[in-house]
């Protein structure tokens, strides 16, 4: 597979990420979305396969010890999330781009393992990502306030990332994604053998 052909979306939790990524998988069918794996509980309406590989810990860390990883993290509440190498292997033998949604620690070490992949930081304010992690209520109180802790350090990181697309308003976000993503597209085609 093109080291050139992954490219990384991360950022805080709140900051619009899965709406935008939705969107970008309609409009550029060559994307196509890794499934991450996690050790946190499967929520309601969530399918193993579909939103994420949902292993016990136990599972999860046989598989770090095989190193079927790309990356792996623990996030809130010590639930751990990775990429497994076979889901870029996977998109890769569809002719596809392989898109992954990762936390910014999980993203940074892709961008140090994967040579040529492209990472775009979404951010918010801190006050707006409140707003929408308590909109969702998918997650308590106390979640929210890790995760809140949790996005402010993400966000003195966004610098370390390719491309910064501020998410203020839904469809002018999505506009500059779009144009970044189309972008890296195209250059990574020109330099494909």
């Amino acid at each position: 597979m093109s080291p050139a052909l992954v490219i990384v979306i991360t950022g805080p939790s709140g900051a619009g990420k899965g709406t935008l990524i939705a969107e970008l998988l309609r409009c550029l069918p060559e994307l196509e979305h890794s499934i991450s794996a996690t050790t946190r509980e499967q929520r309601p309406g969530e399918q193993n396969g579909r939103e994420y590989w949902f292993l016990s810990p136990e599972e999860f860390e046989r598989r770090v010890q095989a190193g079927e990883f790309l990356e792996h993290v623990p996030y809130v509440s010590q639930k751990r999330y990775g990429t497994l190498r076979s889901e870029l292997e996977r998109i890769a033998r569809n002719g596809r781009v392989c898109l992954l949604e990762l936390e910014t620690e999980g993203a940074l070490n892709v961008k140090r393992a994967v040579p040529g992949a492209v990472t775009i930081f979404i951010g918010a304010p801190v006050a707006e990502l409140e707003r929408r992690l308590t909109e969702r209520a998918t997650e308590t109180h106390t979640e929210i306030g890790e995760r809140l802790h949790l996005a402010r350090r993400q966000l003195e990181q966004s610098g370390e990332f390719d491309h910064v697309v501020v998410n203020n308003n839904l469809e002018l976000a999505f506009d500059e994604l779009e144009r970044v993503v189309r972008r890296e597209l195209a250059l990574a085609a020109r330099i494909e053998p």
